[in-house]
């Protein structure tokens, strides 16, 4: 879990535009835009709707933004990018997933299903890992590159609201 203070909701609901989007523009993976639209939803009744106002923000954000939202996502157990450009929160929830301890032939498999699952959607593989094991990781990637493009891409956004709905937990006291 990303080194950050729980927020009370009085405390959230008092924030200005910059503190809320300081705050949650990094449950979105690298979208603050995100935050930044929730934060007109404000004041918030409970953490609920706080979920609700970002995830509002992302469905009826267009094509286009929600695509690039995707693609800010990282490839799952890239050591490359482990390094240069994971966010806190990928760290943390890669890591307690078991993607940091790959053996070499899960780690190879992980490389060339990312691959393929790029190749066939354009866009990186998406899954909420936190309550996952590496095995998981693998089979549903195996499963999820069968799948249509379109269903693989409103699956991409539902993973990334359960994703969002985690960091949430951690941000949000009570």
């Amino acid at each position: 879990m990303p080194d950050r203070p729980a927020h009370g909701l009085d405390a959230v609901n008092a924030m200005d535009r910059a503190a809320f989007v300081a705050a949650f523009g990094a449950v979105y993976e690298d979208s603050p835009w995100v935050a930044e639209a929730a934060w007109e939803a404000r004041p918030f009744a409970d953490a609920a709707a706080l979920r609700a106002a970002l995830a509002g923000a992302v469905r009826t954000a267009g094509r286009e933004r929600q695509r690039a939202l995707i693609l800010a996502h990282p490839d799952l157990a890239d050591r490359k990018a482990r390094a240069a450009n994971l966010t806190a929160f990928s760290q943390t929830e890669q890591a307690r997933a078991g993607l940091d301890e790959l053996t070499g032939a899960e780690a190879e498999e992980q490389r060339a299903l990312n691959r393929a699952y790029r190749a066939r959607f354009g866009f990186p593989f998406i899954m909420a890992v936190r309550h996952s094991t590496k095995q998981q990781i693998l089979q549903a990637m195996r499963e999820r590159v069968a799948n249509e493009p379109e269903a693989e891409f409103a699956r991409a956004l539902q993973e990334i609201d359960r994703i969002a709905g985690y960091r949430l937990e951690e941000l949000v006291a009570g």
